[in-house]
């Protein structure tokens, strides 16, 4: 299944990746791919933690923290669906979106015209440096296929979602969409 990378993409950890903390039985999506490397965020590990608990200011709602990747794991990041709501986004793909001003997005929060579903909070990022994903890719890490939810996407986001797209990929995937996270556990 080979093909190209480019932001947007989904990154599917091979079950193979056993032990691996950051990336085990991770989805990522790619935010940028280029030739100086590449970002993105884990899609499907939620943290123990809410907004409120980084950003006391907000109140209203208590939206929850996923773990982005293990680089700057101090710093919050977002994607979104509302790029009218939220100036200064960078597109990913068509319907989603990466960053912004933060300001407006507390408003946005604040006066309730931004919704649970349009966005989504990260502590930390995934990055790799030049060349180093296409290594990863060669060396049969991550599996690339292209986001079918499109701007959807946030709202599937939950700890199934590797088990969803590894039954999607089929024949000898299908055998550890049921296997423990943790293989001592069998």
């Amino acid at each position: 299944m080979k093909q190209e990378l480019r932001k947007g993409h989904l990154l599917i950890a091979e079950p193979s990746i056993i032990g691996d903390v950051s990336f085990n039985r991770s989805v990522i999506l790619l935010a940028d791919h280029n030739d100086q490397g590449s970002v993105g965020f884990i899609m499907n590990k939620p943290l123990d933690h809410k907004l409120s608990d980084f950003v006391p200011d907000v109140d209203c709602c208590d939206l929850p923290i996923f773990n982005g990747g293990p680089v700057e794991q101090d710093n919050l990041y977002f994607i979104h669906k509302v790029p009218e709501l939220i100036p200064e986004s960078l597109e990913i793909a068509e319907g989603i979106f990466w960053g912004g001003d933060f300001d407006k997005v507390l408003e946005q929060l604040q006066t309730g015209l931004l919704k649970k579903d349009d966005i989504q909070f990260f502590l930390g990022y995934s990055g790799w440096e030049s060349k180093q994903l296409i290594g990863e890719l060669e060396e049969r890490t991550w599996v690339v296929i292209e986001n079918e939810h499109g701007e959807n996407l946030l709202s599937k986001c939950c700890p199934n979602l590797w088990r969803e797209k590894i039954i999607e990929l089929g024949g000898d995937y299908l055998i550890w969409s049921n296997a423990p996270e943790n293989p001592q556990y069998n």
